[in-house]
C-alpha cells in the first residue's frame, strides 16, 4: 500500500528571509566591500570598505542558519 501524497511542511519564514535571497545579498555585500577596497578613486569609499566587507561576512555567517 503506497502512502499518499503530501505537500511539504510549509515554513513559517516569510520567503524573502528564506537563506538563498539572504545569502545573494551577503556575497553581494562582500563583493561590493573588496571593489570598495580596491578601487583607486574616492578615499570615503576606501574608508568604509572594511566595515561593508566584515558586515557581509557576518551576514553570511548569520544567514548561513535560515532554513532553506
Amino acid at each position: 500500500m503506497a502512502a499518499p501524497n503530501r505537500p511539504p511542511p510549509r515554513s513559517r519564514w516569510p520567503r524573502w528571509l528564506r537563506r538563498r535571497p539572504m545569502e545573494t545579498i551577503a556575497t553581494v555585500l562582500i563583493a561590493a566591500g573588496v571593489v570598495m577596497l580596491l578601487q583607486p578613486f574616492a578615499l570615503i569609499l576606501y574608508t568604509y570598505s572594511f566595515a561593508t566587507t566584515l558586515a557581509g561576512v557576518v551576514m553570511f555567517t548569520a544567514v548561513s542558519k535560515f532554513p532553506e
